[in-house]
C-alpha cells in the first residue's frame, strides 16, 4: 500500500471512518480545523497543519463511564472508549501498558516545601521502562488497521526500545533509527528484541529529516513510522496518563502538573486528555496548571517562552537528557499555548542540576529516574524557588523512565560508600556503624 503523509480533504459522506477505530471518527487539522477520513497521514492538505484525531466520545451518565473504566483491565486498554482503538482491542496481542503508580511523595515534599500533596506519576513502570509504550501501543492499532507490515520510528531512545518490543509482541517486522551517540543501554534495549537497528550519523532532527525522506520513497512502502506518517494516532497515547493522573486522585484533576518536554506532544495530549474529561463529566471543570521542564543544553521552548516569543527557535542540542535532545520541537507553539492560556510556564535546569534532582528523587522516594525525570524534579524544584508553581496545592510530577537506561550521567558522581576489608575493625573504622 502506498504511505501518505498530506491528507485529502473529507467531503460530509467521508467523515466517518473506513477503518474500525473505536470511537475515531476523523482526522482534523489543529490549524484550520478541516477534517479528513482516517488514514496513515499527519498533515493539512490545505495548510499543512498538524492533523489529530476527533471522535464521537460516549455521552450520557457519567457514573456509568467512570464505573464502566474502573472495571476494566489494570492497563490502557480500560479506556478504550475515549482511544482510537477497536472495542476488542485488550484482546489482541500487545505490551498492554500503563495504569503505572501515582506515588505520593511525601518525602521528596518536605525537601520541596510542598505542603498540599505532591505526586510523582512513575511511567518507569511500563514494560519497556518509559512511557513511549503507551503512544506506540495506540500505533499498533492504527498499524494494524491500515495494513502495515513494517514498524518504524525515528527516536531519542525510549521509542526505539518501545517500537521494537510493541513489534515483537504483535508480530510485526521493526526497523527504528537512532542517533548514533545514543546511551549504551537504550541501544541494546532497542536491538534486543531482533528487529533492524539503524544508527544514523547525526542528531535527533537528522534521523527525523532522514525518516521524512524514506516515507515518500518506494523503499518505505508498507512502513508505519509510529510517530510520523501515524503521528496522530501514536500521540493519542499520552492522553491516557492524564486519565490515569485523575482516576488515581480520585477523579479529580491536580491542580498543577510538571511534564518534560522534547517534542511537546506528551504535554499537549495531557491538556487535551484533562479538557475531555471535563467535557465528558468524570471530573469536576476546576483550573488546572500546566508546567513544561526542558534541559538547558536544548530548551527551544523555554527560551521563547521567557523571551515572550510564539515561534520557537530551534537549537542544537548539547545536554545529557538526550531524551528530551529535539531543537526542532514539533508541538513547541502549542506547548507555549497551553503553559500561557493555564498559567503556567515553561523552564529549563542544566546538567548538574539534572543529576542532582535524580539523586534527589531516588534518596527521598526510592524512585530512580532517568535524565527526563530528572530534568522534571529540577523544574519543579526551581519552580517552586522562584513562586511559580504554589506549594499549598496539589502538584503532579512526571518520571517518564527508568534511571537504568541513563547510567552514565550520575555514574561518575555515584558509587560504594566504602570499601573494606571482610571485618568488624574495618568497618567500625570507616565510620559506617553509626552513620
Amino acid at each position: 500500500m502506498a504511505v501518505h503523509t498530506v491528507a485529502t480533504p473529507a467531503t460530509p459522506s467521508q467523515d466517518a471512518p473506513a477503518v474500525d477505530l473505536g470511537p475515531a471518527v476523523a482526522l482534523s487539522c489543529r490549524e484550520c480545523g478541516e477534517r479528513f477520513p482516517l488514514g496513515p497521514v499527519f498533515a493539512c492538505e490545505s495548510c499543512f497543519g498538524p492533523l489529530e484525531v476527533a471522535y464521537d466520545l460516549p455521552t450520557g451518565d457519567p457514573e456509568a463511564l467512570r464505573a464502566a473504566i474502573e472495571a476494566g483491565p489494570a492497563n490502557i486498554w480500560r479506556y478504550a472508549p475515549l482511544l482510537p482503538v477497536p472495542a476488542d482491542v485488550a484482546t489482541k496481542p500487545s505490551l498492554n501498558p500503563g495504569f503505572t503508580q501515582l506515588v505520593k511523595a511525601d518525602h521528596l515534599a518536605a525537601e520541596l516545601g510542598v505542603t498540599g500533596g505532591l505526586y510523582v506519576k512513575d511511567d518507569s513502570g511500563n514494560p519497556t521502562h518509559s512511557f513511549k509504550d503507551r503512544v506506540v501501543a495506540i500505533a499498533v492499532e492504527a498499524a494494524r488497521a491500515f495494513g502495515f507490515t513494517t514498524l518504524s520510528c525515528s527516536s531519542t531512545g525510549n521509542l526505539a526500545g518501545a517500537v521494537g518490543a510493541a513489534a515483537a509482541r504483535a508480530g510485526f517486522r521493526s526497523c527504528v533509527f537512532i542517533p548514533h551517540d545514543l546511551e549504551q543501554g537504550k541501544v541494546v534495549m532497542a536491538a534486543v528484541y531482533g528487529g533492524d537497528l539503524v544508527g544514523i550519523e547525526g542528531n535527533y532532527d537528522d534521523v527525523n529529516r532522514f525518516c521524512s525522506e524514506l516515507i515518500g520513497d518506494p523503499l518505505g512502502e508498507g512502513w508505519g513510522f509510529v510517530n510520523v506518517n501515524l503521528r496522530p494516532y501514536y500521540g493519542e497515547g499520552s492522553k491516557s496518563l492524564a486519565y490515569e493522573i485523575a482516576e488515581q486522585l480520585g477523579w479529580r484533576l491536580p491542580d498543577q502538573i510538571v511534564i518534560p518536554v522534547a517534542s511537546g506532544s506528551q504535554l499537549t495530549k495531557i491538556d487535551k486528555g484533562f479538557k475531555e474529561l471535563i467535557a465528558l463529566g468524570l471530573v469536576e471543570d476546576r483550573p488546572y496548571k500546566i508546567f513544561g521542564a526542558q534541559a538547558e543544553g536544548c530548551s527551544p521552548v523555554s527560551t521563547a517562552y521567557k523571551a515572550g516569543h510564539d515561534v520557537v527557535r530551534p537549537q542544537k542540542p548539547d545536554t545529557i537528557a538526550k531524551s528530551l535532545a529535539i531543537g526542532n520541537p514539533a508541538d513547541g507553539p502549542y506547548v507555549l499555548d497551553i503553559a500561557r492560556r493555564t498559567g503556567g510556564a515553561v523552564e529549563d535546569v542544566d546538567d548538574a542540576q539534572v543529576v542532582d534532582a535524580i539523586k534527589l528523587l531516588a534518596r527521598t522516594e526510592g524512585i530512580f529516574a532517568e535524565t527526563a525525570g530528572g530534568v522534571t524534579v529540577g523544574v519543579t524544584r526551581k519552580l517552586i524557588e522562584a513562586g511559580l508553581i504554589d506549594p499549598s496545592l496539589t502538584t503532579v510530577v512526571l518520571n517518564t523512565g527508568d534511571g537504568l537506561k541513563t547510567l552514565d550521567a550520575v555514574a561518575p558522581t555515584t558509587g560504594p560508600t566504602a570499601t573494606i576489608r571482610p571485618d568488624l575493625d574495618a568497618f567500625r573504622a570507616a565510620g559506617l556503624a553509626t552513620s
